[in-house]
């Protein structure tokens, strides 16, 4: 008898949470604006190099306040051996002035303010309204469209809004919070890019990839 989607969406899960149970960013972060920012610095960088930045730059600007009263200069040298650091620089200091006057300190909650920050797309905005929030909504980085694709949760695209429409309309809504950080982990641990690791993996019973191969 073939499988109903809705019954591959559980095996697959059920299969992560057996392995993972409680999965949590690699970021480090201690207050909703560091998280943001750690995003933000995120893009086009490993959490490894993120964290080891951030550790020094939240010591000097733990929140908006603080960073809005910095310099180009003073966040582009704490900053400068993240990828695209100029860019970023200017991000941060404008998100930090921003939240600072506009918002009183406190990281919006709504999509469609969190985009109209610089620098914060549709994938920022998600992992924080995801982490911070618990909203029902799912980030799709490289990791997760990689891996969606190959597991079969989702059509083959080149589209990354349709991997997050799919994967929202058929991951339970108390589900999708974890199943952005299962996804993103095992892309990044297990099914890497170029060699995955299938050897390793415990989702071979049932990924589509492995299956066809």
């Amino acid at each position: 008898m073939k499988q109903s989607k809705e019954e591959f969406y559980k095996v697959v899960f059920d299969l992560f949470r057996r392995h993972n149970p409680l999965p949590e960013t690699e970021l480090r972060y201690e207050n909703a604006f560091q998280l943001l920012v750690a995003v933000v610095l995120s893009a086009q960088c490993t959490d490894v190099r993120v964290n080891q930045i951030t550790s020094a730059l939240f010591a000097k600007y733990p929140n908006a306040t603080s960073m809005a009263k910095a310099t180009e200069e003073e966040i582009y040298h704490l900053i400068k051996s993240c990828s695209y650091p100029n860019s970023k620089t200017r991000y941060l200091l404008n998100i930090a002035k921003i939240i600072s006057e506009k918002y009183k300190g406190i990281v919006p909650s709504s999509a469609d303010e969190l985009t109209k920050l610089p620098g914060v797309g549709r994938k920022t905005a998600n992992v924080v309204l995801s982490v911070l929030y618990q909203k029902p909504v799912i980030a799709v980085d490289t990791h997760v469209f990689r891996v969606s694709q190959r597991i079969g949760l989702v059509e083959r695209t080149k589209s990354f809004l349709k991997v997050e429409e799919e994967l929202t309309r058929n991951i339970p809504k108390h589900v999708l919070a974890h199943a952005h950080h299962w996804l993103i982990l095992h892309g990044r641990y297990i099914c890497k890019s170029r060699k995955p690791l299938c050897e390793q993996c415990f989702l071979t019973s049932v990924c589509k990839h492995f299956n066809k191969s």
